[in-house]
């Protein structure tokens, strides 16, 4: 029998970590089975409430468009991080391969709501698209992209699209290029052997980044806030109303137990949907 001497020391703080979160996850869901006091900060007695209010219209259309969004937005991702991913792994230029690296990485430097705000300069009526096409005479008034679901899936996709060009580079990596000469060798051309070889072997990767890209996208805060500005209701700024402006916390904590527990459905049926998919990189 192996002696893993370190292990304990090396699982422990991952285990404080699970106890704080689950800690936290508790007093959450004790939250949402109580009973909301107007114009107090104490809660009432137990209740189920709560979750029956969760069936009003105005809380399952802002399911309904955070689910929405949170699909639109690993989507366009996925579209956009593939070329970027493929041309990261297959370059054998370093120079180039040095660029693509630093435009796709970066935006991970830097902070979600530094981001957002740049985006509401590039997309404001007054911003640098606008003024563009104003200035080339395409447009005689601003376009409104913001306060508008287009710009808040804009500024959601260039948040998690560093996350998805890393975990289809690493797929891309693993896969061997013999595979594709031999498909070349049989008389494939390069899309085919591409969309033969390449793109089924890079399917794991592919579900991975799409699985991330949605439950990054489900759980973001400051991005549909302020590009959204209120007029575009996701799951995490219903809570922050409820919570920080009314301050109905039960119901902002029910919310946040309903949101988790669909996403964990959604992020299943994603899996079941696609296991055929990724069986198809196993062959």
């Amino acid at each position: 029998m192996t002696r893993r001497p370190f292990l304990g020391w090396f699982v422990s703080p991952a285990g404080l970590v699970a106890l704080g979160l689950a800690a936290a996850l508790a007093a959450v869901f004790q939250y949402s089975l109580r009973a909301y006091i107007p114009g107090s900060l104490d809660v009432g007695g137990f209740t189920l409430g709560n979750f029956a209010d969760l069936l009003k219209p105005i809380y399952g259309s802002a399911f309904l468009q955070t689910v929405a969004l949170c699909f639109e937005t690993a989507v366009i991702t996925l579209l956009l991080g593939y070329p970027l991913a493929y041309a990261l792994v297959r370059t054998r230029n370093k120079a180039l391969k040095s660029v693509i690296l630093i435009i796709a990485v970066t935006p991970l430097f830097l902070g979600e709501v530094v981001r957002t705000y740049s985006w509401m300069i590039v997309l404001g009526n007054n911003g640098f698209i606008n003024s563009v096409l104003m200035g080339l005479g395409l447009i005689q008034k601003p376009v409104q992209f913001m306060f508008t679901s287009f710009g808040v899936v804009v500024a959601l996709v260039h948040v998690t699209l560093p996350v998805m060009v890393i975990m289809l580079a690493a797929a891309l990596s693993h896969i061997d290029r013999d595979y594709e000469k031999a498909a070349e060798s049989l008389g494939a051309g390069p899309i085919r052997a591409f969309l033969t070889v390449t793109l089924p072997l890079s399917m794991p990767g592919i579900i991975a980044g799409v699985t991330t890209a949605f439950a990054w996208t489900f759980s973001a805060f400051a991005t549909p806030q302020l590009i959204g500005g209120g007029r575009v209701n996701t799951i995490s700024t219903l809570v922050y109303q409820l919570g920080f402006a009314s301050f109905n916390f039960p119901f902002a904590a029910t919310l946040s137990v309903a949101g988790l527990a669909l996403t964990l459905v959604v992020l299943a049926l994603l899996k079941r949907v696609m296991r055929p998919l990724e069986k198809l990189g196993e062959h």
